[in-house]
Parts: C-alpha cells; structure tokens; sequence
C-alpha cells in the first residue's frame, strides 16, 4: 500500500513542534511526505502532479493545524484546484474512489475546549466536517482521524506518544 502524507503548515520547519516531528518521523519511517507550503508557496498549485500523486497513492494522510477554526489557506485552495469536476467527481470523476484518507489535525487549545458547552461551543467534528463531506462526492473512505490538542503546552513525552501513535495508523 502507498501511503503519500501532504503536510500542510505554513511554518513546518520552525512554527510547529508537533507537526515537524510528524512530518520528520515520517519521512525517516520511509514515507513520502510533501510540504505543501515548501512546494507551493505561492499557491500556485500543480495541478495535474498532484493529481498524478494522489492517483499513485492508496492512502492519502492530509497532515495540518487547525488555525481559526479552519484549515491553513492553502489546503482550501489545494482541494479547489486538485479535486477538480471530472477528475474527483462527476459521472467521470472517479480517480479518487476507494482511496482511504486519515486527517491529523493538531489543535492548539485542548480537547474541552472543543465541545458544545466548551470554550469555543464547537466540536472537532464540527470544525472537520467541511473535510469529511468531500467523501460523498469522490468515494475517498475517511479513516479514524488523529486528533492532536493542547499543542500549545504539550510536553515532549506526550509528543513522543503522540508521533509513535501516528507512526502507527500511518
């Protein structure tokens, strides 16, 4: 099974401990990990190569932080432009069918903070849910997710679990 991680942090390499360490522990692991914003920092996304990497991939682990309740700007604009009508959907869009998806968002705050009666009267379900729908138009099968919160005062021995539990579901 080919297993491909976009990894989408806009600071990957000095903005986010837990996502860097993912992202490192990955590649070391033998994964093909694309740093998204590396790649394309001027969004100015490659359509038809990420399409060829999402063709040749089975799984697909979409790696990112959650910054004002929502993705980082460039994976919106990566889904606009990649999952294209008669590529990812429509009666001809049938490239992505099948292909399991596990979502690794890390959450700065912690996990009560993330409930109805909780500081932000949101859940994580909630704050997902615009990912998590694109399954019914492209097939993609969601995984279990890896939910990661509290990255804000996260020791390194929580980190450590949490990047061997990655390891893991990858």
């Amino acid at each position: 099974m080919k297993t491909t991680i976009f990894t989408f942090h806009p600071q990957l390499k000095t903005g986010s401990r837990i996502n860097r360490e993912l992202a490192e522990a990955a590649t070391e692991a033998g994964y093909e990990v694309r740093d998204m914003y590396q790649l394309y920092p001027d969004f100015n996304i490659d359509i038809k190569k990420e399409q060829k990497v999402l063709e040749a991939s089975d799984r697909i682990v979409l790696q990112f932080p959650i910054y004002w309740y929502q993705t980082p700007a460039l994976m919106k604009q990566w889904f606009d432009a990649v999952f294209e009508y008669g590529w990812a959907y429509g009666s001809s869009g049938t490239s992505l069918q099948g292909k399991e998806v596990i979502l690794v968002a890390s959450f700065g705050a912690g996990q009560d903070d993330y409930t109805r009666n909780g500081r932000f009267h949101v859940t994580i379900e909630e704050i997902l849910k615009p990912i998590t729908t694109i399954q019914y138009l492209t097939g993609l099968t969601f995984l279990e997710p890896l939910i990661i919160t509290g990255t804000l005062n996260m020791d390194q021995e929580l980190l450590s679990n949490k990047v061997n539990k990655y390891l893991q579901i990858i």
